[in-house]
């Protein structure tokens, strides 16, 4: 016969951190009215899993995944670092030389957290499927 350990854990019962609420941002467009806007934005365009576009003051567009982004003093000195979806470069481009960001690719995170995956998974082994296997969707 086997001993039980003199003090067993319940796993109800270990500290468990409560995930973050990921904002809804597929298709928002911020207006970088100010320095802090545009600092925030970008920290929300690199939490993003999703394309955005970038309209350059030049007139230019880029249209890629923000992968990276410094930030500093000036936005001058700040940067995002991006890697445009028709292409295999990256580039750095200071937020000065910005004028909008659109947040215009499917958000692939959006929905996909470990809760939604554990309901899935009950909500088949409810309507009584056997060999229950959840597959991650294509990203396109």
């Amino acid at each position: 016969m086997t001993a039980q350990p003199a003090h067993t854990v319940n796993p109800d019962e270990l500290e468990v951190a409560e995930g973050r609420e990921r904002e809804q941002l597929e298709g928002w467009i911020p207006s970088l009215a100010s320095d802090e806007e545009i600092h925030a934005a970008f920290e929300k365009a690199f939490d993003y899993r999703g394309d955005v576009t970038l309209t350059l003051k030049d007139g230019r567009t880029i249209n890629g995944y923000v992968f990276d982004r410094r930030t500093g003093s000036t936005l001058a000195d700040s940067t995002v670092r991006i890697i445009p979806s028709n292409e295999r470069t990256r580039l750095t481009i200071p937020y000065s030389d910005i004028a909008a960001l659109a947040f215009t690719g499917r958000d692939t995170a959006a929905g996909k957290t470990f809760e939604a995956w554990v309901r899935k998974y009950w909500e088949k082994k409810g309507a009584g499927e056997k060999e229950i296997a959840l597959h991650p969707e294509t990203l396109d």
